[in-house]
């Protein structure tokens, strides 16, 4: 996981491997996906958090974080959850539009959150969607 997380996440300081580790090892958290593509969530309570989620470079624009999008929130339904929060950087687009296409809707803005390179910093965006059967 830390090394395809480093893989896609060239703009900010990417997870180790021991940091992955104490997620998952929370009954709390799971992991979906594969070296292709992959979606770390939360439960807590009836709340879902996207902690992370990554494509590799090599298998972009072919559906799979789309397609890992469906199955978190599936599976975090089935754990309880009636609804889920994610948080991205406002200059990622591509990330932007596919929670926007999966129903995300904006809640809440952490401004210059995310570190950029020269000391720009980039505010989070906070989305939010009610989970229903899908």
């Amino acid at each position: 996981m830390a090394s395809l997380h480093a893989a896609a996440f060239t703009q900010s300081r990417p997870w180790s491997a021991k940091e992955f580790a104490s997620l998952l090892a929370s009954p709390l958290c799971f992991a979906l996906g594969d070296s292709q593509c992959f979606a770390l969530i939360r439960v807590v309570a009836d709340e879902a958090e996207l902690l992370t989620i990554a494509t590799h470079p090599d298998y972009l624009r072919r559906g799979l974080a789309a397609d890992c999008m469906v199955k978190w929130q599936n599976e975090a339904q089935a754990r309880g959850a009636a609804r889920a929060f994610l948080e991205v950087a406002a200059d990622n687009a591509a990330a932007c539009a596919l929670y926007s296409l999966c129903g995300f809707e904006t809640c809440g803005i952490r401004r210059g959150y995310y570190a950029r390179s020269k000391g720009v910093s980039v505010d989070a965006l906070v989305l939010q969607r009610r989970l229903t059967q899908r």
